[in-house]
């Protein structure tokens, strides 16, 4: 654990909006103990830059971050999330631990530099390329925590329970073989893990029934309220309507669409977290926005795939939470996010500053939000700098170029809007600085794995 910081930012971005000469102090537990505008740096360490509270990746897949760049070739027939959905099947069949911890560890770094600060990983690899479980159920697990502790970034690891391939209990496909688990192995696992994480302020648990198609409504159940009973507040995360095949086989099989099934069969609540949820109607909308459920985006991804576009405005006035993620690792920044969730409604809508109230910035539109609903997507007290939160924040220089004339009011705006990469001058998490001693280790470990992987699809098309 840290030592106690106290330290003094002469701008900084706080809850009720920008401040200058912001005294922080972090306390040994790494949670923000004070933060005080108008303060002077009397003995304090001084932050050069600008300071921002972390990210959360709401949304994360980390071993997708190898096939990136090999989806794109276009195959004899149309390609959607189908045919993507193949490569990446057989890209999961061949990856050892050791390869899913080195691509883990890289893509963890990488959102560091991107600026997130903390990461919810959807994690659905559990056995061996055989389909056998591991000796220790949680091996695939713990390999993706130990990534995480190596780089510092927080983590909130959500084991996913994956049983059937299809609405209705279909049997699971041969591909899917590493993803099968049960809801009592599931809820073993996190139960283990929580008891050899418990003093760990970075390490968070909650679950993922994967999608409609993939649990049974008995395991949803189950597995939801056998996670209460573990811990009331640790949330649960589940893929939904984002396409619209999806809503059609939902349909078929219950006469509902899955947004719709859930809010009527499952206690929806600020616990849960709904992944994509791109085709919704009105009613949908409306009812999961006054649920109290986080909507996760992942524009980039959702992009990348042809989901389709959310329907922002109508759940936004609702006053609806939501949160953003890189999930396929496309993208692993959160500007980016921000930019392409903007930009797709703009195309969709034919307007602009879709996410602004009249009068207000965009970029603290977006930013605000993200950082709330991410907050509630990991179970924890992050994404704000104030007393009681985790002490996490990124520095931006407080020379960069997209700053030059602009008022801070306009800093989010040209953060978001001006497309070069943020170059935070330090990431800062629990009260202790991430920067990379460990990158070029990672990345040569990333590097290799990614070329077995493809040596191995050679050898074995």
């Amino acid at each position: 654990m840290p030592a106690a910081r106290r330290c003094f930012a002469p701008l900084a971005y706080l809850p009720g909006g920008w401040a200058r000469d912001v005294v922080i102090t972090v306390d040994a537990r790494g949670c923000f103990s004070g933060v005080d505008a108008g303060g002077t740096d009397d003995g304090a360490e001084r932050i050069e830059g600008v300071v921002l509270p972390g990210m959360v990746n709401a949304h994360s897949h980390a071993f997708q971050r190898a096939m990136v760049g090999l989806s794109q070739v276009a195959g004899d027939e149309a390609d959607n999330f189908w045919s993507w959905r193949t490569l990446m099947y057989a890209l999961a069949l061949r990856l050892s631990p050791a390869q899913i911890e080195a691509i883990a560890t890289w893509v963890y770094i990488e959102m560091l530099r991107g600026g997130y600060t903390h990461v919810c990983e959807f994690h659905y690899l559990h056995n061996d390329p055989a389909g056998q479980p591991y000796t220790d159920p949680a091996e695939l697990s713990r390999a993706i925590l130990r990534a995480a502790k190596r780089v510092g970034i927080g983590i909130t690891l959500l084991p996913v329970l994956y049983m059937a391939g299809g609405f209705g209990g279909h049997p699971p496909r041969t591909e899917q073989r590493r993803f099968l688990s049960t809801p009592e192995r599931l809820l073993d696992v996190v139960r283990s893990l929580r008891a050899d994480h418990a003093d760990d302020p970075l390490v968070a648990f909650g679950i993922a029934p994967h999608s409609l198609r993939a649990v049974p409504p008995a395991a949803l159940r189950y597995v939801a309220a056998g996670l209460r009973g573990i811990d009331p507040r640790a949330p649960v995360h589940i893929h939904i309507a984002e396409q619209t095949g999806e809503i059609e086989a939902c349909l078929a099989w219950s006469g509902r669409r899955p947004v719709q099934w859930l809010l009527e069969h499952e206690d929806v609540d600020a616990r849960w977290n709904l992944v994509h949820a791109t085709h919704m109607t009105t009613d949908e909308t409306l009812n999961a926005a006054s649920s109290g459920a986080t909507v996760v985006l992942c524009p980039t991804t959702e992009a990348d795939l042809g989901d389709g576009v959310f329907a922002f405005p109508e759940y936004t006035h609702a006053q609806g939470s939501y949160a953003i993620g890189s999930d396929s690792q496309v993208c692993r920044d959160w500007q980016s996010e921000l930019r392409m969730l903007e930009y797709s409604q703009r195309l969709q809508l034919r307007e602009r500053n879709v996410a602004a109230a009249p009068g207000g910035s965009t970029g603290d539109a977006l930013f605000g939000a993200a950082l709330a609903g991410g907050a509630r997507a990991s179970g924890l007290p992050l994404g704000r700098i104030a007393a009681g939160a985790r002490a996490d924040w990124v520095v931006v220089r407080e020379d960069k170029l997209a700053f030059a004339g602009r008022p801070p009011e306009r800093y989010l705006d040209s953060l978001i809007f001006d497309h070069h990469a943020a170059d935070f001058t330090d990431i800062v998490i629990a009260g202790h600085s991430r920067r990379g001693s460990l990158e070029g280790d990672a990345y040569r470990a990333a590097r290799s794995a990614f070329a077995q992987t493809l040596r191995d699809a050679a050898d074995n098309p």
